[in-house]
Order: structure tokens, then C-alpha cells, then sequence
């Protein structure tokens, strides 16, 4: 079984001469402890500052029974030389039996010891003293070589239990940085939370977590100006509210947006720090900062810095780098939250916004006795620009279908505009070419030149069997009528009137006066129709329109409008399938029935 990292291989492991008195020579008391009254001063083992409060500092720290204190009596009893179990602060550790121990005064003082060791720090000893029978040197050599394969098992174990005690600390910490993304909690807790784990788990004293801010050109300013100070610990105001970084040109910053860790086991002896004095004044020895990365982009940098000069091992940066990285997921599923709130409350706008969209078109179909009229709107999204309309003018029956450039809010902002302002001209104006006319110098007037709409407005007169209408670039729509002597279904466009609304508010719109017959059937609808694609990208097309009327008027003469309406959906379904409808389609139809 091979030693851990830094353990000196058993049976190479040369004996000590302790000074006279016991111990492991003169030590500083540590805090909280007693010395043993008569024993000598001691220190923490040399390493101990330097490598953190959370590195063990004596070997009572492992032990969990008194069997290794007990197994050192045994030796003592079975060659007649005592052999103790000491602590690093040379207090010898004496088994009481049933798995107890405790920590005794100093002994009679030792020859020679075999010290244990975990990296640079010694957490105790196996010491060697007088006997009743004097080993001679052979018998001694080998006794030093069975304590010195006893103490690489001892420290292997505790390396063992070290590694465990990190790997603890590690999951810890992540578990409570993962229990923040469960919760959803804000980016302040989440920054505060990772700060404080990383500060406790690693020893440290100080640290902060900064955060970029947006930066234009892709950046990184010359000073702090682009960071925000997050959350921060053990830090003075004017160290925080420095706009000087802690590196030349920024060096470390730069570092850790290129993914690196970066160290810096003395601030005073790195020729790249620019604070020196600074740190001093603060109390700031060492440092360590990394980046909080997420799919390849820093978020901000994670600053953690202690008031002693030290190092810091592989297990260490492996923690940091795993904080940072659970601080970075936190951050940016804080981010996605609040986009999807956001995105929440834009959804519930657009929902009450296609509210006031469908109550704007109109809730049910005129009832006119010599006409059997029926209307279909399908958005391809929440909001669209299509519309359609009917108006009643004493006793005559005003048609509109329309169709505004673009889709969503801002086609539908605009169809309402045009919508209001033909109803508001309908009113009062009676030539239908002075209504576009108009509509087109207000849609003109408000609105930029991209923006326009297309427009069809028509007026039956039942009595007289007289259509009027003027179209504004919109897609003509039929009167489909069968032909007397042949019974064959004719199709007859209605083309006359304009350019579209919107554009030129100078344009003059014509009008044209077409005569209706019974079982006329009129079919208007916009090019959301027409532009229906199936998943071979072929389009529906105006044929296909045509063809879908006049073939279901072949089977069935005295279909009603909301009969054909339902059949021009269905053969445009069979055709179109699932694909998406890359626009708004609106349908009206209406169909003559006969003289009241």
C-alpha cells in the first residue's frame, strides 16, 4: 500500500534527537489549550499558518479510539523501552483502555523520534526513550524501522481520512449551492451563499465576487469600471470602492476570462500586483481569484484572499473551481427566471391584447334577409393584421377585408388604425373611393414608409342588386356565378381601385358598380390564403381557391356561405396539412340568396 501525497515511505525514515526537556522543540501555545503544567511551550507545527485553519494540526485530530496509543504501550511492555504516541505539540497520548484516551503531560524526555507527517506539517510522533534493558544499536535500528512502516500506515490513513474530510467539505458546499438553484433564489443570496462557502470551506479571511457588466465593444476597461461588487466579506470599504485593479493592466481579470485560475501564494512578492501598499494596509497577504463561467462566458470573478502568506493545494482550487462553477449555473438560471417572468408578463399582454384584437372584429354576421353572409379569422399568431368588417349603412351592408404588413403587435396596432379611421369616414362620406382616400392620407400622415396595408371595401345595396366597392392593392376577390345556359361556375374578379394605404398620400382611388344576380357567392380573403404552403413548400395558391368553390357549388348549388366557408378550410387543411401558416388568413363569404 503506497503513502499519500507528501508521506515519507516507511523504513526510510530517519530518527530525530527532540531537544532535552520532551516536546518537539519550543512551540507557541495554540489558542484554547492548557500546557501541561511543567511541559514546555510549543507552536503550531511550522505549515500550519501558511496552509490554512481547515489542514489538521496534530494527530488527536484522527484518532478515534486509544488502540494506536495502546499498541505504543504494548511495544514498550514487550522490549522494555518506552515507546509514547505524541502530539504535535509533544504532549504524549496515553490509552485509559475501552477504546479511551487522553492527552498526558510531557514524559521523561525522548532519545529519538519517528515523526509523522501530512505534507509540510507534522502532526506527531513516535518517540523512543530509556529503558530498564538498553537496546543495543541493532536491535534499536530495528525498532526505528517497525515504528517508521508503522508511521507511513498511520499517515496514509490520516492522508486517507484528509481527502475525505475535503471531498465532505467539497459536497457540503455544492449541496448547499444546488439547493439554490432548486429554490430559484436571487442573484444576491446566490452570490452571498458561494462567497461564504468558499471563504469557510478553504480558510480563507476575505473575498468578494464581482460581476461584468455588459461591455459594448467586448472589452475589458482599463479600470473597475465594468464590475459590480456582488457580495463581498472581511473587506473594507475603501479597498471595495478602489477603481484601481489589483493587477497591472488589469493582468488577473484578463487571466480569468481566458480561463485560468489565478494564485497568488504573496501579494508583496508577485511583481505583477499594483496594490502592494494597498494590500498591505488591508491585511492582505495572499490571493486566489476564478472565474464564474457558464457556457464559455464569464459572468464575474470570485476574489478570495487571505491575511497570511500561503499556498494552495490541487483539492483546494478543484473546490473553488466547483463553487464557482454552481455560483455561475445559479447566476445564470436567476438570469433565464427572469427572463421567463418577463417573458410571462409580455404573454399575459399579448393575451389581452388578442382579446381587444377579436372584439374588434365583429361578434356575429349581419342579418340582412336577401343575403347569407359568414366570416373565418385564423392569426398565425397571438396577434395579427388581418381584418374584416361589416358596417351597416341604412339598409346597405358595407364590407371590408383588409390585410396590414407584418404580423404581431405592430401589424396589430396598425390594423386597428386602419380599421377605426374606415369606420370613421364610412360614416359621414358616401363615395367609397373619398373613404380610401382619406384612410390612405391618415395611415400616411401616422405612419412610416414601410408601413402600410392593403385594403378592400365594398357596399351592397339589396334593394337595387348593386355592388360598389375600391380596392387598395388588396387580392380581388370573386364573384363566383353560374352561367345560365352552360351551368358552368364562373369566376370574376373585382380589381378596380388603387395602390395600397399607406404609402403615397397623394394617390386617387377608383370605384366600380358591379350587379349582383341571386345565388351570386362573393369570396373575399387576404393572401395568408393563397401563401399557404404544404411541407413540399408548394403554395395553395388562387387556382387551388377557385377550384376548391367552384367544384363544392358543382356538388352542392345550394350550399350556404358558412358551408363553403368550412369547405374552403378543409380542402386548404387537406392540402397544408400540420405546416405552420407563415400568415394570417382571413375568409369572408357571402352569398345572395334572392329578392326578399
Amino acid at each position: 500500500m503506497s503513502s499519500g501525497p507528501g508521506v515519507s515511505q516507511p523504513g526510510n525514515r530517519p530518527a530525530e534527537i527532540l531537544p532535552s526537556g520532551g516536546g518537539s522543540g519550543a512551540r507557541e501555545q495554540p489558542a484554547g489549550e492548557t500546557a501541561p503544567a511543567g511541559g514546555p511551550p510549543w507552536r503550531a507545527p511550522a505549515g500550519v499558518e501558511a496552509t490554512g485553519i481547515h489542514h489538521p494540526t496534530t494527530i488527536t485530530e484522527f484518532l478515534t479510539d486509544g488502540s494506536l496509543a495502546a499498541l505504543c504501550a504494548s511495544l514498550s511492555d514487550l522490549l522494555g523501552v518506552r515507546v509514547d504516541l505524541i502530539d504535535a505539540f509533544g504532549r504524549v497520548i496515553v490509552s485509559r483502555g475501552k477504546g479511551q484516551w487522553e492527552v498526558a503531560q510531557p514524559g521523561t524526555p525522548a532519545q529519538e523520534v519517528v515523526p509523522l507527517t501530512i505534507g509540510p506539517a507534522r502532526i506527531g510522533a513516535f518517540a523512543i526513550g530509556a529503558g530498564d534493558q538498553p537496546l543495543d544499536a541493532a536491535a534499536r535500528q530495528r525498532l526505528q524501522a517497525v515504528l517508521g512502516l508503522l508511521a507511513g500506515t498511520v499517515e496514509e490513513l490520516c492522508q486517507h481520512e484528509l481527502e475525505l474530510r475535503h471531498r465532505l467539505r467539497e459536497i457540503a458546499a455544492l449541496i448547499k449551492m444546488s439547493s439554490l438553484l432548486v429554490r430559484a433564489a436571487g442573484p444576491e443570496r446566490v452570490v452571498q451563499v458561494a462567497l461564504d462557502s468558499a471563504l469557510d470551506v478553504l480558510g480563507l479571511d476575505a473575498g468578494s465576487i464581482v460581476l461584468f457588466q455588459e461591455n459594448p465593444d467586448g472589452g475589458i476597461a482599463a479600470l473597475e469600471e465594468d464590475v459590480r461588487h456582488a457580495a463581498h466579506r472581511g473587506l473594507s470599504p475603501t479597498w471595495l470602492n478602489n477603481p484601481r485593479p489589483l493587477g497591472v493592466d488589469r493582468i488577473f481579470d484578463r487571466l480569468v476570462i481566458a480561463g485560468h485560475m489565478v494564485v497568488i501564494p504573496d501579494l508583496q512578492a508577485d511583481t505583477r500586483v499594483a496594490l502592494k501598499a494597498e494590500a498591505q494596509a488591508e491585511g492582505l497577504a495572499a490571493a486566489i481569484h476564478c472565474g464564474l463561467t457558464f457556457n464559455a462566458r464569464t459572468l464575474g470573478v470570485m476574489r478570495l484572499y487571505s491575511r497570511h502568506v500561503r499556498t494552495f493545494e490541487d483539492h483546494e482550487k478543484r473546490l473553488l473551481a466547483s463553487l464557482a462553477h454552481q455560483a455561475a449555473a445559479a447566476l445564470e438560471q436567476t438570469r433565464l427566471l427572469r427572463f421567463e417572468q418577463e417573458e410571462q408578463r409580455v404573454q399575459r399582454q399579448l393575451e389581452l391584447a388578442a382579446d381587444v384584437q377579436r372584439r374588434m372584429l365583429p361578434r356575429g354576421v349581419p342579418n340582412v334577409p336577401q343575403l347569407d353572409v359568414a366570416a373565418r379569422y385564423v392569426p398565425s399568431f397571438e396577434l395579427g393584421g388581418d381584418f374584416y368588417d361589416f358596417i351597416e349603412l341604412s339598409g346597405h351592408l358595407g364590407v371590408v377585408v383588409g390585410d396590414v404588413v407584418g404580423k404581431g403587435i405592430a401589424a396589430a396596432l396598425l390594423m386597428a388604425s386602419v380599421r377605426s379611421s374606415l369606420r370613421a369616414h364610412a360614416q359621414e362620406v358616401y363615395d367609397l373611393d373619398e373613404v380610401v382616400r382619406r384612410v390612405n392620407q391618415a395611415l400616411c400622415r401616422d405612419t412610416r414608409d414601410y408601413e402600410f396595408a392593403s385594403l378592400w371595401y365594398g357596399v351592397i345595396d339589396p334593394a337595387k342588386w348593386r355592388l360598389t366597392y375600391c380596392s387598395a392593392g388588396h387580392e380581388p376577390p370573386m364573384i363566383v356565378r353560374r352561367n345560365a345556359d352552360s351551368g358552368v361556375y364562373e369566376v370574376i374578379e373585382l380589381t378596380v381601385g388603387g395602390m395600397v394605404v399607406g404609402i403615397d398620400p397623394s394617390q386617387r382611388y377608383q370605384r366600380a358598380v358591379f350587379d349582383i344576380k341571386p345565388n351570386d357567392v362573393f369570396v373575399g380573403y387576404t393572401d395568408g390564403l393563397c401563401d399557404a404552403t404544404n411541407f413540399a413548400g408548394e403554395r395553395y395558391g388562387k387556382r387551388r381557391v377557385r377550384d376548391s368553390i367552384t367544384r363544392y357549388l358543382g356538388e352542392k348549388p345550394e350550399a350556404s356561405a358558412n358551408e363553403i366557408v368550412e369547405r374552403i378550410q378543409w380542402d386548404l387543411r387537406q392540402f397544408a396539412g400540420l405546416a405552420a401558416r407563415p400568415d394570417d388568413m382571413t375568409l369572408v363569404v357571402v352569398r345572395v340568396k334572392g329578392k326578399g
